[in-house]
């Protein structure tokens, strides 16, 4: 994994903004969508490294936040813009898009948005648009909103506390993170938080009818969740899976909003195989 701890950081100039990317491997182009407060360094990478032996992936820091220049847009379609903008800066023609958590409302605007582009949509950790029935649980609040997050609070935000084998998971996934991370880099102040509140509402106010629209995509979409998720409940999804017309599903036991952190090496091979055979 030295490869991907190297890996400098490139820089799109992309109209008044500069986006900040990291390229690793070769292959079908894979954008990685991040998470509220994510940045280039807060991917697992483990989780990369499996990818990457099959697909150039790239991961990117949103507008304004990390090593990226601009501001953070509260309108989840703008941002979606983002994926948009860096695939053509790349000069790709077709890409496929990984969102987790808040990257996977990004991830999901992207592929209703620009249909020419995205080939298949991956959303780990994530719900559909529109209004769902469990809401994020208090928990969550309670641990993303500080300024600086410690190793305790990456456990109850995206594992599972009460297994031993996903806080065991948890400590792996934070060494591999932490062995290189620029933390100033992470965004911790309540006016940047409510950026991405603000695209959150836009998303579940779903003025342009995404839920409807995401049920008759053809794209096909691979949805990863764990089955407790104190961010966006995996139950949200039932409803609503078997009114969509090309997608799958994988939920992981005794684990929590980070699967593909937990299980970095099978989840990458369920991607794998799902490009590959669908």
């Amino acid at each position: 994994m030295e490869k991907i701890y190297n890996t400098e950081t490139s820089f799109a100039k992309i109209g008044d903004r500069t986006i900040a990317y990291r390229s690793y491997g070769k292959g079908k182009a894979i954008i990685f969508v991040n998470r509220f407060r994510g940045t280039l360094d807060t991917w697992d990478p483990l989780f990369i490294a499996e990818l990457a032996k099959k697909f150039n992936v790239i991961v990117f820091d949103y507008s304004g936040i990390g090593s990226s220049t601009g501001s953070l847009a509260p309108d989840i379609t703008v941002v979606a813009k983002d994926v948009k903008d860096l695939a053509d800066f790349l000069k790709l023609d077709s890409v496929i898009v990984l969102g987790w958590s808040y990257g996977g409302l990004v991830a999901q605007t992207a592929t209703l948005l620009y249909p020419n582009l995205v080939t298949h949509a991956v959303l780990v950790g994530t719900n559909p648009p529109g209004k769902n029935e469990i809401p994020i649980e208090q928990a969550f609040f309670d641990a993303a909103l500080k300024p600086v997050n410690d190793f305790e609070d990456e456990i109850v935000l995206f594992f599972e506390p009460k297994s031993e084998s996903s806080r065991l998971a948890a400590k792996a996934s934070h060494d591999r993170i932490h062995k290189k991370i620029d933390g100033g880099k992470i965004p911790s102040t309540m006016d940047v938080f409510q950026l991405y509140f603000g695209g959150g509402d836009t998303f579940r106010d779903d003025a342009l009818n995404f839920r409807e629209q995401l049920k008759k995509i053809k794209t096909p979409i691979l949805i990863i969740s764990g089955d407790h998720d104190i961010s966006f409940a995996v139950e949200n999804w039932y409803p609503y899976i078997n009114q969509m017309t090309n997608a799958q599903m994988i939920v992981y036991a005794a684990t929590g909003h980070g699967p593909q952190h937990q299980y970095p090496e099978l989840t990458a091979q369920y991607i794998i195989n799902f490009v590959e055979y669908i």
